[in-house]
């Protein structure tokens, strides 16, 4: 069975999916409205806003600078590789930011660079997994599924980006 919410966040509302029952909630979509690669909301799903009610205490209190890590349960739907990326995005820390290039020899491809990014690119837990530490080999801004100007706002809030720039 899958449940939904939606909840409010500085940079917009974001659509969390889980599925499992409402009292073994395991959360397998976070998506900020109108971000590439985003699922719609099935008729079959049940709206249960009290199922999410501590990944949206956990989303306030990262947003209000007092959170740094997620400790709500995740589920992954993906590619066996694809979710070898997603777990080591949570390796990144808080504040610090990787490139591609580090990520794909942190999984043991380094030569795999942009199949590494398209990994990242569909990443379903936006803010709980966090892909907006990724960057370019250069330092550059690169593709974000939710877009640049939310990854910006999510780098210079965790400090990694000195506000008001665009590279490192």
């Amino acid at each position: 069975m899958k449940f939904f919410t939606t909840t409010a966040t500085p940079l917009g509302d974001m659509l969390l999916v889980g599925d499992g029952s409402s009292d073994g909630l395991a959360l397998c979509g976070a998506y900020f409205i109108g971000q590439r690669h985003s699922v719609p909301v099935d008729p079959s799903w049940r709206n249960e806003p009290d199922a999410f009610s501590e990944a949206v205490v956990q989303l306030t209190e990262y947003f209000g600078g007092e959170r740094c890590v997620f400790t709500v349960p995740l589920r992954w739907h993906g590619t066996p590789f694809q979710e070898t990326v997603w777990r080591e995005l949570l390796g990144i820390p808080y504040g610090a930011t990787w490139s591609y290039r580090d990520l794909a020899e942190k999984v043991g491809h380094g030569g795999k660079a942009r199949a590494v990014a398209a990994a990242v690119g569909r990443n379903r837990l936006a803010v709980f997994v966090p892909c907006h530490r990724v960057i370019g080999a250069d330092g550059s801004l690169a593709g974000y599924a939710a877009g640049v100007d939310r990854k910006r706002w999510l780098l210079e809030h965790e400090g990694a980006l000195p506000r008001g720039t665009d590279t490192f």
